[in-house]
């Protein structure tokens, strides 16, 4: 699994300045603070995102698994709601 700080260091090298605005009104730079900021929140989702696809990934496989040992059981998994 990636860490933070590796996550950190692909955004910074994928985003070496971060800008705020619209076409309409224009764009300004971030300070280094909101830059900082910006991408620490960035690695974050990243992260969070990355658990829950991880969680629902064990979730399926062990219902998968524990329908195959029923069915291997003779157990209908469909009459246990699974």
């Amino acid at each position: 699994m990636t860490t933070k700080n590796e996550i950190i260091a692909a955004l910074k090298a994928e985003n070496p300045t971060l800008r705020a605005g619209s076409d309409e009104y224009g764009y300004v730079d971030l300070t280094p603070e909101e830059y900082e900021a910006t991408i620490e929140d960035w690695a974050t989702s990243r992260l969070k995102k990355a658990d829950q696809l991880a969680e629902a990934e064990a979730l399926a496989t062990a219902k998968t698994d524990a329908i195959v040992k029923l069915t291997a059981l003779g157990i209908d998994p469909k009459a246990l709601g699974l």
